[in-house]
């Protein structure tokens, strides 16, 4: 499995799945999340209420699939990164869970190329250089049959450094 890094807009990859740094509730927010809801249009919406509906929402760690909209993305993976509490609430566990249970569902439906933002780095407030290095050595220890690549997508100069180091060595 090929691992890349990008800088930019994770809204403009084309993938079979993107991931999204979603809240428990599936209702899209700022960040990551409102730029994918905002990209990708109501169907994303009406997917995530149905799921809400359907299971009471995304618990922390887990991960769900639904329509992409109107993102180049085929598919859209809603993933639920832990809020940063000082490190001690099982904060990495989650993190960690966060990557694998994506990774899990793109296998499950057969895709080949998965993009992840940087979970939880933003207003969740999770050390980007901690995030980085949970994030890598989760994709890293996947074992996959149908995934031949993953990309880490930073919308910033500092995130895409840290990954730049981390994948580098």
């Amino acid at each position: 499995m090929e691992l890349e890094l990008m800088k930019g807009d994770i809204t403009q990859i084309h993938v079979d799945a993107i991931v999204n740094a979603a809240n428990s509730g599936l209702m899209g927010g700022g960040g990551v999340d409102g730029a994918i809801h905002k990209a990708g249009g109501p169907e994303i919406m009406a997917e995530c209420r149905l799921i809400r509906e359907r299971q009471g929402g995304c618990p922390t760690g887990e991960a769900v699939l639904t329509t992409s909209g109107l993102l180049p993305a085929k598919n859209l993976i809603h993933t639920v990164g832990p809020i940063w509490k000082g490190g001690n609430n099982d904060e990495k566990t989650k993190l960690q869970s966060c990557y694998l249970n994506s990774l899990k569902l793109a296998e499950e439906h057969q895709l080949s190329t998965i993009a992840f933002p940087n979970i939880s780095t933003g207003v969740y407030g999770y050390p980007k250089s901690e995030a980085a290095e949970v994030a890598v050595n989760a994709v890293k220890s996947f074992k996959s049959k149908s995934l031949s690549k993953v990309i880490f997508v930073c919308f910033d100069d500092e995130n895409h450094q840290i990954y730049a180091q981390l994948l580098s060595e």
